[in-house]
């Protein structure tokens, strides 16, 4: 049996926790981790005669959201309850969007193994999360409605995926992008980011879609890539059997690595959608839409082309740095007051201080030990010539430990570079006195011997000498 003889269709439906303090529809906490059941009121609960008020956050944040993918904002938009019966939904019914969403059409754009690839959004809509289930390990289950009522927008892409990876990418992409956008913390360990995965098998060349089977409890990228590679080798096992695949729902296990099948798929009937009778109609009007608009930030994809094409930075570093908001932020604002060219303060943020932050939102606390105007200046001393290279990093350890500038180490302590030609003549005279052996080799041929030599000097000195200047005269000495 292979798989190469198909084509999967993959379309992902993904849910955001939206960053708000309070619920979509009622005034308890959104705060994750606290105690169970701690953040609720009559409407989470849906108790009678409770009514729900929308937040108007909440609403903003998707309008930004869509905006930044290029949809089209509903100027009305209507809620509806969506019917189903679980334990974790106290009021029978979720609020949702059916037939009038928020947001319709728009794109996500991201790189894949270095090409451009863009997936077609079909609709953004607005909702309430239900609560948690919670499993003891007796076989006693529990029920914890602190999540009951947090908002959440549902992104449904088009079936424009076609490889787990691509899918893992694009999952990646809205991470990076909702983050980015600061409406929402993006966290797939505390369930702000999951997705469901809508597979489905064709022959190469065909057009018409299989069906398809819809995979649930995907909350991390290795997670994504694992369940669609698992569905796509079992449904070609299926097809290889001369079966037809079954609409479903399935639940992925990502412990045992494999799904297993919980109802057969629903349709829209079977959620008996209807308007919601509590809400009026959402009207956003073209002045919000502009306002929302005035305050997007640069994208990353944007921000992605400006480094790769204005500063010059190569694809790599130009992914690494705008993969995150604090770490474009912080290269931006360094960029500014640096003199020296921007691949070499990319190395600098790349390599040394990304080194030393857990969580990339660390670089926009206000008491970091290297703020970007004071690694600025670093690399500045370091191209100047005032600082090697290795000088130059010792001092950014110094820096960070000690959260004071460069400069200001540099004139305390004499770190900086020795340039007077004659002290690193002296010292060269030394080397070159203290090893006849290798200063005959040299001299019958070995140049590369050359380094050898400067490594002496630059030993004897601390590090300390012009490497330029002690190359230049060592060079001379050699003859």
């Amino acid at each position: 049996m292979s798989v190469d003889q198909y084509e999967a269709v993959i379309g992902l439906e993904v849910h955001v926790h939206l960053a708000s303090r309070s619920k979509i529809f009622s005034w308890s906490s959104t705060a994750f981790g606290e105690e169970p059941n701690s953040c609720t009121d009559p409407v989470c609960l849906g108790l009678p005669g409770a009514l729900p008020v929308l937040n108007r956050a909440v609403v903003d944040a998707a309008v930004r959201l869509g905006l930044a993918v290029g949809s089209h904002i509903r100027p009305r938009c209507r809620f509806a309850r969506k019917h189903y019966f679980y334990p974790d939904l106290p009021k029978g019914f979720q609020i949702s969007q059916y037939e009038e969403p928020l947001c319709e059409g728009g794109a996500v754009q991201f790189r894949l193994a270095g090409e451009s690839r863009s997936v077609r959004l079909t609709r953004i809509h607005l909702e309430d999360d239900a609560g948690k289930n919670i499993h003891d390990a007796s076989g006693v289950s529990f029920v914890d409605f602190n999540r009951a009522g947090v908002p959440l927008v549902e992104i449904v892409s088009e079936p424009d995926i076609r490889s787990s990876d691509e899918a893992a990418e694009y999952m990646r992409a809205l991470r990076t992008l909702v983050r980015t956008l600061g409406i929402s913390d993006g966290n797939m360990e505390e369930g702000s980011l999951r997705c469901d995965a809508n597979v489905s098998l064709r022959p190469h060349g065909a057009e018409k879609l299989g069906t398809k089977a819809e995979l649930k409890n995907i909350n991390s990228f290795k997670h994504v890539r694992e369940a669609i590679e698992h569905e796509i080798r079992r449904q070609a096992a299926v097809l290889h059997r001369g079966e037809a695949v079954a609409q479903e729902t399935r639940l992925w296990d990502p412990e045992r690595g494999l799904s297993q099948s919980m109802r057969s798929k629903e349709h829209a009937h079977d959620y008996r959608y209807f308007p919601e009778p509590d809400l009026p109609p959402l009207a956003v009007d073209q002045a919000w839409i502009e306002q929302a608009r005035r305050s997007l930030p640069e994208l990353p994809e944007n921000r992605f082309r400006r480094y790769t094409g204005a500063l010059g930075l190569s694809a790599q570093d130009a992914g690494v740095l705008s993969s995150e908001r604090e770490i474009a932020d912080y290269f931006d604002a360094a960029g500014k007051a640096c003199a020296a060219p921007a691949k070499k303060l990319a190395n600098w943020i790349i390599n040394e201080v990304l080194a030393r932050v857990d969580d990339p939102r660390a670089l926009a606390a206000a008491d970091l030990p290297v703020p970007p105007a004071a690694l600025a200046e670093l690399v500045d001393l370091v191209e100047k010539g005032t600082l090697s290279g290795k000088l130059g990093k010792e001092v950014f350890g110094r820096m960070w430990q000690e959260k004071r500038r460069a400069g200001e180490i540099v004139a305390s302590e004499a770190v900086a570079l020795v340039s007077d030609a004659g002290v690193i003549e002296e010292t060269c005279k030394q080397i070159v006195a203290a090893y006849p052996d290798e200063v005959a080799r040299y001299r019958g041929g070995q140049s590369k011997l050359l380094g050898f030599f400067v490594g002496k000097v630059m030993k004897e000195m601390g590090g300390k000498a012009d490497p330029k200047t002690a190359n230049e005269i060592m060079q001379r000495l050699l003859g």
